[in-house]
């Protein structure tokens, strides 16, 4: 493994700027809605959401992922969401103030008339935690008002000071500044029991205001129970070959200095870049390559050829991915990839009368890059054409496109091939159906690429493993991260939170995908993995973050590896092992979603004596850790809280 002591004495030093990261224990999700709060590394769950409840039994209108447009950011202790739920404006603040313990703020205000049964903020009791749990209204000072089993149908309670609930593992106390009427009831999209909080009640009328402050204590058992890893390295699987990023360029001023840093102190393994197709040939009947040749080279289609160039020249194979169309290639508006167009649809589709023209234009860019800047695309696609950002095609369309571009291709004397899929998340598998199972489109397919950002069950995620090995090609995660809307919000970048879900992701995609690359969303300043330069606005030094430690530690495992089978014991521990036994060259990647607690892995190789550990956590960035003996096929060593841990053989 690289040593990293300068760059994480960077990283300790904006840890330093930023003292809350150390101590975060609420964890919002930045649409507005509270996971839980951490004790002593374990995530209580305490969820919530802000919720309008129409009259009629009509659905409720929910904060949730990718259903408002909600902007986050962080003061200190304090997280701060704006977000709107139909004509609500709301505003909330959860501060950390002392262990296990935060207050939450509310204000809502209405802005039109809207019939309604009010607007509440669910306080969610998932049965894993709160089975069996009793309920109790409480007046100031403790005094029970009345008292209901967890599974109570909704009925009259008293207006209370606090609600007590209580079970065998979890006891959680909700506070308020003034008697409240709280009703227990299925919550509206979980159909759990939860809390109803009311923020305004009844039907909204234009200007009503209201804010709630809610006090929030959460205790429970702390699971420190002692975790076993069990490696089989007599069962090597698909090869790695590394960590990849996407290298889409957006923004000319920040860009070249997160390339810069990422290449400089990651292993990156390949690359996907973009082909500015719009610019390319923004005229039907143009020679694109004449114009070229000519010094009529738009700036944008210049720098992305000048990328994939670099990108080449480092080794890596590089994928060459068009978003946008020229207009005459399509058929209506593209629109900006943000959302759906007049007709409910994203994207447009290709123009049927032009395809042969589409098709030239394209082979001719790539012909282009190879002639003149020394680079062969291994792989073309267009970016998540099943969704529309910003071609959009069906399932049937995609495969036709396959067998004709890739015959134009191979005309054309290119190696260039073309991934199956593409899509804009795992959930998208039935695109690539008519494609999987046509004969005719094998021969032109290089690789299946599918993007992270939704459908992480495992069930799911096996189908794109399968399909890989149906047709004996290479599985790809053509874009990874966890939040495509993130962008909105770029204050979450820098959480804790949202770093551990990340490689936590990455750590189940090894293991149940075994992709030849993950290829992060982006290695730019687009989604940056770094802080400051300027990014988002941040104007300190540029500097790691732990997503980049993360990332990075990932992207050091060691060259020319397969997956190796690696299981776990015990809950909140994701974990996946690469390995090579005839060089018997070992990664063991770990991922610490709890409390502090021992660790063995067992089932190494006699001839494995010492394993390197590295640490990525709140504190650490990527640093070595004092080498861990093998005695036996067996190493011991502690995993830290929310952490994530690599072991590399010597």
């Amino acid at each position: 493994m690289k040593k990293v002591d300068f760059l994480s004495a960077a990283f300790l030093l904006a840890l330093a700027g930023a003292p809350h990261l150390a101590h975060a224990q609420a964890e919002l999700a930045p649409w507005g809605n509270l996971r839980g709060l951490r004790v002593q590394g374990q995530l209580l769950e305490v969820p919530t959401s802000l919720q309008v409840l129409p009259p009629g039994g009509r659905a409720a209108v929910v904060t949730a992922h990718e259903r408002q447009r909600p902007t986050y950011t962080r003061q200190g202790a304090r997280q701060l969401v704006a977000t709107r739920l139909d004509s609500l404006a709301l505003r909330e603040t959860v501060e950390d103030t002392g262990a296990g313990q935060a207050t939450l703020t509310v204000q809502a205000t209405n802005e039109a008339v809207r019939p309604a049964l009010g607007a509440f903020l669910s306080l969610g009791l998932p049965p894993a935690a709160y089975a069996g749990a009793t309920v109790q209204w409480l007046d100031a000072q403790g005094k029970i008002l009345a008292t209901k089993p967890v599974s109570a149908l909704p009925d009259a309670v008293p207006a209370a000071r606090q609600v007590r609930i209580a079970s065998a593992t979890r006891q959680l106390l909700v506070g308020f500044a003034e008697p409240t009427v709280v009703q227990l009831r299925p919550d509206a999209a979980t159909k759990e029991p939860a809390l109803y909080v009311p923020l305004l009640a009844g039907s909204l009328a234009k200007g009503q205001a209201a804010q709630r402050v809610i006090t929030l204590k959460v205790s429970g058992e702390i699971d420190r129970a002692p975790v076993q890893l069990t490696l089989n390295s007599a069962q090597p699987g698909r090869a790695w070959a590394g960590f990849g990023g996407n290298f889409r360029l957006q923004n000319p001023k920040a860009d070249p200095q997160v390339i810069d840093y990422c290449l400089q102190h990651m292993r990156v393994a390949y690359g996907r870049v973009e082909l500015p197709w719009k610019f390319w040939q923004p005229e039907l009947g143009q020679d694109p390559r004449a114009a070229a040749r000519q010094g009529q080279l738009a700036p944008h289609v210049r720098e992305s050829l000048e990328l994939a160039q670099r990108l080449g020249k480092l080794g890596m194979p590089v994928i060459v991915t068009a978003w946008n169309a020229p207009q005459w290639a399509v058929v209506g508006e593209q629109g900006n990839g943000t959302g759906p167009g007049p007709d409910g649809k994203w994207g447009a589709p290709l123009n049927q009368a032009n395809l042969a023209a589409s098709y030239q234009s394209i082979a001719d860019y790539l012909v282009y890059l190879k002639e003149q800047y020394g680079v062969e695309a291994d792989l073309f696609s267009f970016n998540e054409s099943d969704l529309g950002i910003n071609v959009r095609q069906t399932g049937q369309e995609h495969a036709d496109l396959i067998k004709a571009l890739g015959a134009v291709f191979a005309a054309r004397g290119l190696k260039t091939k073309l991934l199956l899929g593409d899509t804009a998340d795992a959930n998208g598998y039935a695109f690539i159906g008519p494609a999987l199972h046509d004969a005719a489109a094998r021969p032109y397919i290089g690789a299946v690429s599918f993007h992270s950002w939704r459908g992480w069950n495992a069930p799911t995620l096996q189908r794109w493993a399968d399909a890989a090995t149906q047709l004996q090609l290479p599985l790809l995660v053509g874009e990874g991260s966890i939040d495509a809307q993130a962008w909105g919000y770029p204050a979450i970048f820098e959480e804790p939170s949202y770093a551990l879900q990340e490689i936590s992701l990455y750590l189940r995609l090894l293991a149940i995908c075994q992709p030849l690359s993950i290829l992060q969303w982006q290695l730019t300043a687009d989604y940056s993995p770094l802080a400051g330069g300027g990014i988002f606005g941040n104007p300190v030094p540029l500097h790691p973050t732990q997503r980049f430690w993360n990332l990075q530690q990932l992207a050091a495992t060691p060259k020319k590896v397969a997956y190796l089978p690696l299981t776990a014991n015990r809950p909140a521990i994701t974990c996946a092992a690469l390995g090579y036994p005839t060089t018997g060259t070992y990664a063991v990647h770990v991922v610490n979603n709890g409390a502090t607690r021992p660790v063995t892995l067992i089932g190494l190789p006699a001839t494995v004596k010492l394993l390197q550990l590295h640490l990525t956590d709140q504190t650490h960035g990527n640093q070595a850790q004092p080498p861990v003996p093998v005695r036996g096929g067996h190493a011991r060593f502690t995993l830290p809280a929310t952490s994530y841990a690599t072991l590399t053989s010597e």
